[in-house]
């Protein structure tokens, strides 16, 4: 409706530029200006805006509201530049990861937002609204997905150097499949079988990767970066930026400040090659 109200007056702003263009000078006389200029200036302007502005603002006092009781809850806290997902499931621990957010189709959800930095705006346009997610304040918004897909979400308040490169896949699935995935996620790490996985494990605590990243069932215990725990199931790495792949993993790990400006995680590129792809090689593995 928003997109064909805006057709409607940009047909008609081109309409009048031609007839201002091409009319004859005689027909434009005082009374007949005053009265373009007064309604399509001023008369027709406010009440297409009004119009709109109502149709926009209806669906806010529901996405605003609380979401029954029993829903799931889910705290998104928005980092520069990526961002920590806390599932909160009735009844259980919280389930924590990054840049991926799982929904069930169908089911309420109530996001709690918050910062520990700067001003980031937490949105998914097919699904809901945009909110602001402010330091020191609790903000949120409740929906209710209504078909599947993967869907697009994305930081909307400029928050620095690397704004343009937080985002992340929003996967709405059956509640079935979700309710699988949630279970999943709550394990630990699961066994390393593979050498060269195994290799990466040693090299991931002897480079001091633990100080800042969590991944349950082993010692690491770090809470600055993202939990890795199941690192290798997301869809991509890098908030949105990267294919989650062998390549682009050894990539990130290799370059990260180039691959994301202003990065808090420091580049490994110093590492030899065999290790970068051990470290890699047991990042994937962690499903």
């Amino acid at each position: 409706w928003m997109t064909g109200f805006a057709a409607v007056i940009w047909i008609a702003v081109i309409v009048l530029t031609f007839y201002a263009v091409k009319a004859p000078p005689e027909r434009h006389d005082r009374r007949r200006t005053n009265l373009l200029i007064i309604g399509g200036g001023a008369v027709v302007p406010t009440i297409a805006v009004a119009v709109l502005a109502m149709y926009g603002l209806a669906p806010i006092p529901a996405l605003l509201a609380p979401a029954p009781d029993g829903s799931l809850r889910i705290t998104v806290s928005g980092e520069q530049w990526w961002w920590r997902v806390s599932y909160q499931p009735p009844g259980g621990e919280p389930v924590v990861l990054a840049n991926e957010i799982r929904l069930p189709v169908g089911r309420p959800v109530e996001f709690r937002l918050e910062s520990p930095d700067v001003i980031h705006s937490f949105w998914i346009p097919a699904l809901g609204g945009k909110i602001d997610m402010i330091p020191g304040r609790i903000t949120r918004l409740a929906l209710t997905p209504t078909k599947t897909g993967v869907f697009r979400g994305a930081c909307a308040e400029y928050c620095g150097t690397s704004h343009a490169l937080m985002n992340f896949d929003v996967i709405v699935e059956e509640s079935a499949a979700f309710d699988r995935w949630l279970a999943q996620q709550r394990a630990p790490a699961s066994m390393i079988n593979e050498p060269d996985a195994a290799r990466g494990q040693e090299l991931f605590f002897a480079n001091g990767c633990a100080a800042c990243h969590q991944i349950r069932g082993t010692p690491a215990k770090g809470v600055i970066g993202p939990d890795l725990t199941h690192v290798g199931s997301r869809r991509s790495i890098g908030a949105g930026m990267l294919p989650n792949n062998s390549a682009t993993l050894l990539r990130w790990i290799a370059r990260t400040e180039q691959v994301k400006p202003g990065s808090l995680m420091p580049s490994y590129g110093m590492l030899p090659e065999e290790d970068l792809k051990s470290l890699a090689a047991y990042m994937e593995v962690l499903k």
